[in-house]
């Protein structure tokens, strides 16, 4: 059995969570696949905010764009002595709980973690897993939002049981929270 080498990076908005993903995966001297889960920009901010990101990664670097099906795209790019760094999981649970036609949310999106999980669990490459931490301030008030929030936090908690190593980073420092037992 090939033991798992999953890397969990958390963080707040701006705080290197990217940046740190990036340069773990540069740093595994692996070719690499990056899965973006964000949709389509539909503003100049976040479309400036996607080129940002798009300029930093090197050329050489495969993409899949997987805006729901992320199961599908790590089996996808998976291979033995490979890297997926996936950016992140927090755009990819804004696009299962909040369709873009206002529509309700997903109902298969419990099934979508289920089977997400499962890819990373038999995944027999390297992967890189990135995504905000949003539970540490007030309850919001809308239900909606609480959903979004408590299901992050749920998903967040699956992925880090998972994973081998865990990272927090703030203010662009890098904070283990588990580590490789080697």
């Amino acid at each position: 059995m090939i033991p798992r080498d999953l890397t969990f990076v958390l963080g707040g908005a701006r705080s290197g969570k990217s940046l740190h993903a990036e340069q773990l995966a540069s740093d595994s001297a692996r070719p690499v696949t990056y899965i973006a889960t964000a949709r389509r920009a539909d503003d100049a901010e976040f479309a400036a905010r996607i080129a940002h990101h798009r300029a930093r990664r090197p050329a050489h670097w495969q993409l899949i764009e997987a805006s729901v099906d992320l199961a599908g795209a790590v089996a996808q790019a998976d291979a033995p002595g490979h890297c997926i760094l996936i950016d992140c999981l927090t755009l990819w649970l804004a696009n299962l709980l909040c369709p873009p036609d206002g529509a309700a949310p997903s109902d298969d999106y419990l099934a979508r973690f289920a089977a997400f999980e499962a890819a990373l669990g038999a995944a027999a490459g390297k992967i890189i897993v990135v995504s905000n931490e949003i539970g540490l301030g007030v309850v919001p008030l809308g239900a909606a939002t609480r959903l979004y929030v408590d299901e992050l936090g749920r998903l967040n908690q699956r992925i880090a049981a998972l994973s081998t190593q865990v990272t927090m980073m703030v203010a662009g420092l890098p904070l283990a929270l588990k580590t490789a037992v080697r």
